[in-house]
């Protein structure tokens, strides 16, 4: 007698790890830095934010001489106005109008005169008060055509105190990132030629954890993990810090089978800074 024996097979998948995960030697690396470059040429008459001073973008940080921007500016604008006046006014046509009526008028009654008395008035009479009747017309016509160019004038001076505005806000030195100001590259009185870096911006308030770490440890499904950074501050116990794995590499180092990533630590109070030196905890993966 044979007997057979089944087998069964569970395919059974490998349930996530629930155990933190420590990583030491990761270091402080800044999220965003900015050289921030002049964007017209000129002599940079001001500077609005010192160093050391933490601004938020759109912030003013110095000024270019703007004295010729400005002239154009006004000039641009009085120029719109008297285009504005121009364009509203639409009296040419309004009586352009009315001249065609009464011409139109003067031609009907001098046919209908001519019908009833003959002779009364003559051919060339008539020839004469239909050229008048046709020129009014044609009068009503350039003065809508004046009077749309006008307003098409009107436009394009509108777009020239537009980019009047725009040459002036180009002398505006703005911080692009919400950080702080560590180095002014040019100074008072100087010249600075367009795309010239003038000022140096970082931010500070999140900060980039990067390291190395097994592969087998970090995988690209624990992106979106918490994670605690823990650093030794001067005259203080080591600190702890919240933040967010961002980063896993897909590429394996295939010398020492580690993975390069980095996680976003929040810095609030500004008691990171870049360069230090700490180690990272990755809390298990809630997939």
């Amino acid at each position: 007698m044979w007997y057979g024996l089944l087998v069964l097979v569970l395919s059974v998948e490998p349930a996530p790890s629930t155990s933190e995960t420590s990583i030491p030697g990761v270091v402080l690396t800044l999220m965003e830095q900015a050289d921030v470059p002049a964007r017209e040429a000129g002599v940079l008459m001001q500077i609005a934010a010192k160093e050391g001073i933490t601004v938020e973008a759109g912030q003013l940080l110095g000024q270019i001489d703007d004295d010729d921007a400005r002239l154009r500016l006004e000039k641009a604008r009085t120029e719109l106005a008297q285009s504005h006046a121009t364009a509203e006014n639409d009296i040419k046509v309004r009586f352009a109008k009315k001249s065609a009526d009464v011409a139109v008028a003067e031609l009907q009654r001098a046919k209908d005169a001519a019908e009833k008395f003959d002779r009364s008035v003559s051919q060339t009479e008539l020839d004469r008060l239909q050229l008048l009747a046709e020129k009014s017309k044609l009068e009503v016509e350039q003065a809508d055509i004046d009077l749309a160019f006008a307003k098409l004038s009107r436009d394009l001076k509108q777009h020239d105190v537009e980019l009047a505005q725009l040459s002036a806000q180009r002398r505006r030195i703005t911080a692009p990132i919400t950080g702080m100001v560590v180095q002014w590259k040019k100074h008072p009185g100087e010249w600075v030629e367009p795309g010239q870096p003038v000022v140096r911006i970082i931010r500070l308030n999140t900060l980039r954890a990067e390291g190395f770490a097994p592969a087998s440890a970090l995988g690209v499904d624990t992106v979106g993990s918490r994670v605690t950074l823990t650093v030794d501050l001067p005259n203080r116990p080591a600190a702890k810090f919240p933040g967010e794995l961002v980063f896993v590499s897909p590429e394996i180092d295939p010398i020492n089978g580690q993975v390069r990533f980095w996680a976003e630590i929040q810095n609030p109070k500004l008691e990171l800074r870049p360069g230090q030196l700490g180690s990272l905890i990755v809390e298990p993966s809630r997939n």
